[in-house]
């Protein structure tokens, strides 16, 4: 370490104006090198452990920023958990003798159908029956019998049940283009039904005679519909039964008319019951006929006859007859029903809970003669196969979107019909009562059968939600209302009473109250970790289904209560935990807070929510002390790991890509995670905020200089390669120090807290902005220690090389001699290139080109009397240089380049290529471009100056002076001014002139005027001046400088040119400001130092015997 602290380069003296860490460290332990942590109650190797739980902390935090979206918590598709399912909430298990009933019945069904079956329906008898003794499983002796008393039993009456819907595209009879139509239906029987031949079209008409059957006609074997007035696509929607006597040949013969008097055919059919027996039926059908054949022709003596339209007729056999032995339809298709569900869906089947209902043919189809024949209605039908479904669902799991559907079908029938008969109102209102009771008992557990993260399971909740707000729009259609209150307050209390249950058991099963207080704080951490998870499932999945459905406001429900329960629990461990404070306990208790403050930032976050209302506001204050004692463990364990990343360091880069080490990367993880913890942090109190913040950036900052402290101790221990002259492992720890300054100035920005209301955004408080600004210093002028380290390998080849320039002969020429010192530096900055970072390559290209300059300099302070070749040749040295270093651009700047040390070195072999004279003159015009920086110090001049051609001389009057430096004992001077022209040279018959001594003053007044008697030409020359010297008269000593100032006599009046200006005009008085010589005006003297021609020594004598004198008044 030594060795880095001793290597000084120009580059690095540079005048220090702020505190740095580093100095305020050393003061404070003066003697001390890199301060080991401090062991406590953790062990030196605990470090790596340390940080690897607050990565896990960290890890946490990432996924609790913002809100969350449910694409993100959804994350699994897998089966959703099976549901309770109970036997005992099915439909009550029959008796033997209501099972054989219903199994007779259901065989009744079967032999006793009529009409044709659908495209999805079983015709085969056979098929039917054996599926039968499937579902009620007998054996085959037993189905036998059954079918045998079935047979035995009295055949069924038939009806057809009639629905007149509507008709298009009518004939237009009325002279307004439309007409009054009206339908005529009945049955037609077998005797009286049209016969087809071929090659006749068949009769539009069949009741052309009347029946032979000896027994009367009832009167409603022909019915007619309402009349639809003007139009020709009327809709009736009108019903009709009529009994069938033989339902194989028996046809519905339907007829439309248009009416057209008061007294027609639709009036005679509402008469049937005067017509008696066939003869009267006969006739009446013969005056249709006639009105028929007349088809709207008829005279003037039949204007009031109805037009015939149409007529249709349709075999019974095409339609589905019906059963009327006057058995309760109703109930017998609800058991036999239960009994086809129970059968057709097999649990053993995979993926059994998703099945929505579906039947197979046979089953289909003894279902749909059963309920034909019973007479049930379209929404009887809906309703029987809800009752029955959403009862089997709660034995065995069916497909929530089946039980929607069907739901759907009752709410369409319903709002048809809009009536049951009170007996089956009120099983439908005890089907959704015990509906909605088993649903709330699941939404209660709702975690458990509907978790957030598993998308089919939330889609079975949706499909759920959506079956119990069917249930709810129902409320208002019952005259016996199923539910004692509003189902959502029920909802609303069922997930609340789960809410409590499902922390209660969590409570129990993480935290138990009996438990000691340490031993229950990890499990309370772990309990606030799963409270939040759940709230955010809450937030991104549950919410919307249940507002969007039901408009219960479930995330606002959960949220409250979750929140206050685990913050009264926060509350009692923190106070009961305050007394036993130690590194345990504060780790565990900064881990819960952070937790609770995600948690209300949370709520925050969501737009119109405020967490002043939570309660847990506030819950920082009993965090406070363990939140201070953690943050001192972070500051030691930092150390710690920053130890152990060292010593394990080999100082190579980490890989192909990197240029740092591993350490570096581990000590810039190590800043970025205690960065991001500060944030998650978020401390609400502004006053605490600020000193635990401070106190934090102060520990960041030791930290990041105690790891360059620890590698510059590791590299004093590495041994170096002989010979090298770019060390890779300098390199590496140079490219630390960079990473290390750039990671510990992001993560020190990161820790920004608001100073107060009044606080600007993205300004940096006050403390901290300092303790970056010192800590950046403090790595920038490490780097600069390391990069002088580094080039110093170099210092002996470049002093080499420039000597070699300094002694080629003049034979060869300039590139040739610079050759050898470009191939080097280029040799070396391209294994500088490849080992470092930019930012050191630029701080390596600066030393490296200070190196050169001072190189050079001290070669032209080693040779003497040397021919204007030797300069000229480094001058062409030093912008080669230029050049090389500049790189087009890619290296360092011109004005870089061309500051400092150029400027100086430029300037000194300008001077040397100048003759003695040039160089006095050089002397004289440094003099005069020579500004003042402190204006008042050394006091100031007043003069008058002016040519006075006629006498060929210059007049020069000295006034006045103020503000002189005391230079006696008593505070004052005797000050005497000394005028002369300058450069001798120029004016070599010329003396200098003094004024008188003023005695004891500081602003003496002299009022003298001197004449030179000089030409005006020389007055014009480069350089020419009038110098005046203050001078401090001592009787018994040399007197004492006490300032100088010159004044070109380029612009005095009278000599100035007309072109330049007027110049000055006569008597018009100059205030010159005294200074005293610096280096700028030196280095002309130093290059006169070096010439043995008398001109320049007796010019260097004299300034000597005046710097004697400066020296002595110093």
């Amino acid at each position: 370490m030594s060795t880095l602290l001793d290597i000084k380069s120009s580059v690095l003296r540079q005048v220090q104006v702020c505190p740095s860490f580093r100095r305020k460290t050393e003061q404070e332990n003066p003697g001390t090198d890199a301060q080991e942590p401090a062991t406590g109650a953790w062990k030196p190797g605990d470090g790596v452990e340390f940080f690897a739980h607050m990565r896990l902390i960290l890890k946490k935090g990432d996924g609790r920023q913002g809100l969350p979206c449910p694409e993100v918590l959804l994350r699994s598709g897998s089966p959703a958990p099976a549901e309770p399912v109970d036997p005992n909430r099915g439909m009550r298990n029959l008796t033997q003798e209501e099972v054989e009933m219903l199994y007779e019945e259901a065989l009744y069904t079967v032999l006793h159908r009529a009409g044709t079956m659908g495209p999805d329906q079983v015709d085969d008898e056979e098929v039917l029956l054996s599926y039968l003794q499937q579902v009620f499983g007998t054996s085959s002796e037993e189905h036998m019998e059954a079918i045998t008393r079935v047979k035995k039993a009295k055949a069924p009456t038939y009806a057809l049940k009639v629905s007149v819907m509507r008709a298009k595209n009518l004939l237009a009879k009325d002279p307004n283009g439309f007409s009054d139509p009206y339908c005529m239906l009945g049955i037609l029987p077998a005797s009286s039904a049209p016969q087809e031949s071929s090659g006749q079209k068949e009769q539009r008409f069949g009741f052309r005679k009347g029946s032979k059957r000896s027994s009367p006609l009832p009167a409603k074997c022909i019915q007619v519909t309402e009349v639809k007035s003007s139009t020709l696509n009327p809709v009736w929607k009108e019903h009709f039964l009529f009994e069938i006597e033989d339902v194989n040949t028996d046809q519905l013969h339907l007829d439309i008319w248009d009416h057209d008097d008061d007294v027609s055919l639709a009036e005679a059919c509402r008469k049937l019951n005067e017509v008696i027996g066939l003869k009267g039926m006969s006739r009446y059908f013969k005056q249709i006929v006639k009105s028929a054949r007349a088809n709207g022709t008829a005279g003037p003596t039949e204007d009031h006859t109805d037009d015939f339209l149409g007529c249709l007729n349709i075999p019974i056999r095409r339609d589905t007859a019906m059963s009327q032995r006057g058995r309760s339809g109703f109930l017998s298709y609800l058991l036999l029903l239960s009994r086809v569900l129970r059968f057709e869906h097999r649990v053993e089947e995979p993926n059994s809970s998703s099945w929505r209902g579906e039947l197979s043919g046979p089953g289909t189809t003894v279902l749909c003669l059963h309920g034909a024949q019973s007479n049930l209605s379209p929404l009887q039908l809906a309703v029987l196969h809800w009752q029955v479904s959403s009862r089997h669902h709660q034995t065995r799991t069916l497909d929530y979107g089946y039980l929607l559907g069907l739901l759907e079908d009752v709410q369409a029938h319903w709002e048809e019909a809009a009536s049951l008969p009170q007996e089956q109102e009120e099983s439908l209102a005890d089907s959704f009562s015990a509906f909605s009771e088993f649903g709330l008992r699941l939404l209660r557990q709702l975690r458990d059968y509907f978790p957030a993260t598993n998308s089919t399971a939330v889609y079975r909740l949706e499909l759920l939600l959506k079956c119990l707000e069917k249930l709810q729009l129902f409320q208002p259609a019952f005259e016996i209302c199923p539910f004692e209150t509003e189902l959502s307050m029920d909802i609303a209390a069922a997930l609340k009473r789960g809410n409590r249950e499902w922390y209660d058991q969590l409570l129990n099963t993480k935290s138990p109250r009996e438990q000691p207080g340490p031993q229950r704080l990890a499990g309370l951490v772990e309990l606030a970790d799963i409270i939040y998870e759940d709230l955010q499932s809450c937030y991104g999945v549950y919410a919307s289904l249940f507002h969007g459905i039901l408009k219960v406001d479930f995330f606002t429900l959960t949220f409250r209560q979750l929140e206050r329960l685990v913050a009264e629990e926060a509350w009692v461990l923190t106070e009961e935990l305050s007394p036993k404070m130690n590194l345990e306990v504060a780790s565990g208790l900064f881990e819960l807070y952070l937790t609770l403050a995600d948690t209300q930032r949370f709520w925050s976050c969501i737009p119109g929510r405020e967490s002043r209302s939570l309660a847990l506001a506030g819950i920082h204050t009993p965090f406070l002390p363990a939140v201070k004692l953690w943050l001192q463990v972070l500051r030691d364990q930092a150390k710690w790991r920053l130890q152990g990343a060292v010593d394990v360091d080999t100082l190579e880069p980490v890989d192909a890509a990197s240029k740092h080490s591993s350490s570096a990367a581990t000590a810039s993880l190590c800043l970025s995670h205690i960065q991001e913890l500060w944030v998650r942090l978020a401390w609400p109190d502004p006053a605490q905020v600020q000193t635990l913040g401070t106190q934090l950036s102060q520990d960041m900052c030791e930290a990041s200089l105690f790891y360059t402290e620890l590698l510059r101790k590791k590299v004093d221990t590495q041994p170096g390669a002989a010979g090298e002259a770019v060390s890779e492992q300098l390199c590496v720890v140079l490219n630390n120090v960079e990473l290390v300054r750039r990671a510990s100035g992001q993560a020190l920005r990161g820790l920004a807290w608001p100073e107060g209301a009044s606080s600007l955004e993205g300004v940096l408080p006050r403390p901290l902005l300092s303790s970056i600004q010192a800590l950046d210093e403090d790595l920038q002028r490490e780097a600069h220690t390391v990069t002088a380290h580094l080039t110093s390998k170099m210092v002996a080849d470049i002093r080499k090389y420039v000597q070699h320039i300094s002694l080629s002969p003049d034979s060869i020429q300039n590139d040739e001699a610079v050759a050898p010192l470009l191939k080097y530096l280029d040799e070396k900055l391209a294994l500088l290139n490849d080992s470092l970072v930019k930012e050191n390559l630029s701080r390596v290209l600066e030393a490296l080109w200070e190196l050169l300059l001072q190189a050079i300099l001290q070669a032209l302070s080693a040779n003497r009397d040397v021919s204007a070749d030797f300069y000229g040749r480094f001058h062409f040295t030093l912008e080669a240089l230029v050049s090389f270093f500049h790189a087009e651009g890619q290296g360092l700047p011109l004005e870089n380049l061309r500051d400092g040390s150029y400027k100086r070195l430029e300037e000194e072999l300008r001077l040397h290529k100048c003759s003695t004279r040039e160089c006095i003159e050089q002397f004289y015009l440094d003099k005069l471009k020579q500004r003042s920086l402190e204006q008042n110090r050394f006091g100031r001049l007043t003069v008058r100056c002016h040519y006075e051609a006629a006498e060929q001389r210059l007049a020069v009057e000295v006034l006045h002076a103020a503000d002189l430096l005391p230079l006696d004992a008593n505070g004052l001077s005797d000050p005497f001014v000394i005028v002369e022209l300058g450069p001798p040279h120029l004016f070599p018959l010329v003396r200098s002139q003094r004024t008188q001594v003023k005695a004891r003053t500081l602003h003496p007044v002299y009022d003298e005027l001197f004449h030179f008697s000089v030409p005006a030409e020389a007055c014009r020359r480069r350089g020419a001046c009038v110098l005046f010297t203050v001078m401090d008269h001592d009787w018994l000593s040399t007197n004492d400088f006490a300032g100088e100032a010159a004044l070109g006599l380029g612009g005095v009046s009278g000599i100035a040119r007309p072109h330049v200006g007027g110049g000055m005009r006569p008597g018009q008085p100059i205030t010159l400001h005294l200074r005293r010589p610096r280096a700028q005006v030196r280095s002309a003297l130093r290059m006169l130092e070096g010439r043995t021609n008398k001109e320049a020594q007796e010019f260097v004598k004299k300034l000597k015997e005046l710097e004697k004198c400066m020296e002595a008044d110093l």
